[in-house]
Order: C-alpha cells, then sequence, then structure tokens
C-alpha cells in the first residue's frame, strides 16, 4: 500500500519578481515631473499597472484544494488556474522548451503554460487537454498527482 500524501502546497518564488518594479519607478518619476496633466495622469496610471504586475508575478503557488488543483500566481492572487482531479487522465513530469517560456500563454499543439521561472515543470492531460505547471518541486508534484489521482507512479523525465 503506498502512502497518498494528504495535501500539497509549494510555493517557487520569482528572482525576478522586481523587473517591472523599475518602469514602475520610471513612471511614477514621469507622473510627478511632468509638465502636463495628461502625462502625470498617464505616468500614474502605468506605475500602478507596473506595480500590480509586480505583486501578480512574484510567486507560483501550487495547492490541493479538495477536490482540484489550484495553480495560482500572487502575492496577489489574480492570474491562475483550477484543474479538477477527477478529470486528471495524465501525469508527466518533463522539462519545458525556451518556446513554452515563463508567465501564462498558449501555444498552439503543446497547450497552456504556467510557469515562473526556470525549465522543469509537470505536464497534467486533464479532458484532452494539456497544461503545463512550472516547478522547482517536480518530483513531489508529480508524485502527489499521481497519488491523488490514482494512476500510477509518475517517471522522472
Amino acid at each position: 500500500m503506498r502512502f497518498v500524501s494528504p495535501t500539497y502546497r509549494h510555493t517557487q518564488r520569482g528572482p525576478l519578481w522586481f523587473a517591472p518594479v523599475v518602469p514602475a519607478l520610471g513612471a511614477l518619476a514621469l507622473a510627478l515631473f511632468a509638465d502636463t496633466a495628461s502625462l502625470r495622469a498617464l505616468g500614474a496610471a502605468l506605475a500602478v499597472v507596473f506595480a500590480l504586475v509586480a505583486a501578480s508575478f512574484a510567486t507560483l503557488t501550487v495547492r490541493d484544494a479538495g477536490d482540484h488543483l489550484e495553480v495560482r500566481f500572487g502575492p496577489l492572487p489574480v492570474f491562475g488556474t483550477r484543474i479538477a482531479y477527477d478529470t486528471i487522465e495524465r501525469v508527466e513530469p518533463t522539462r519545458s522548451r525556451f518556446l513554452d517560456g515563463w508567465g501564462i500563454h498558449w501555444v498552439p499543439g503543446r497547450g497552456w503554460t504556467f510557469n515562473l521561472w526556470g525549465m522543469e515543470c509537470v505536464e497534467v492531460t486533464a479532458n484532452g487537454r494539456r497544461v503545463r505547471i512550472g516547478t522547482d518541486d517536480r518530483a513531489g508534484l508529480a508524485t502527489f498527482l499521481c497519488d491523488r489521482v490514482g494512476i500510477g507512479a509518475a517517471a522522472e523525465a
């Protein structure tokens, strides 16, 4: 009998989370020192947008949420996805390619990618759709998912 972990939670921190802060500071300077009201308003709006991006993509948390897996960027939890356990057909620890990139996007023929940093990921096929979840805990996430949905041990890529 295999031990099934009762829950899973892992947060990966992105080393470049501060990158959007630099243009936010530039936009803030524009908001403070521009000659016209329209440029000041534009600077303020851009500063807010870049600050929100920085707060939204500093971490990637993958956690067991009862009947589904929740993948959420944060600490401002605006972007993410949920995958119901009863729809998962396949779990494969793998590596993403440069083309898969970082962030959230869809690549034709490859599916959705949710990745903060690095190339290690777990590819989950659910309802015939592929989702790549970037993680620095590839083995732990793959093992948890395989145990949780009962599809056997995951092979390490």
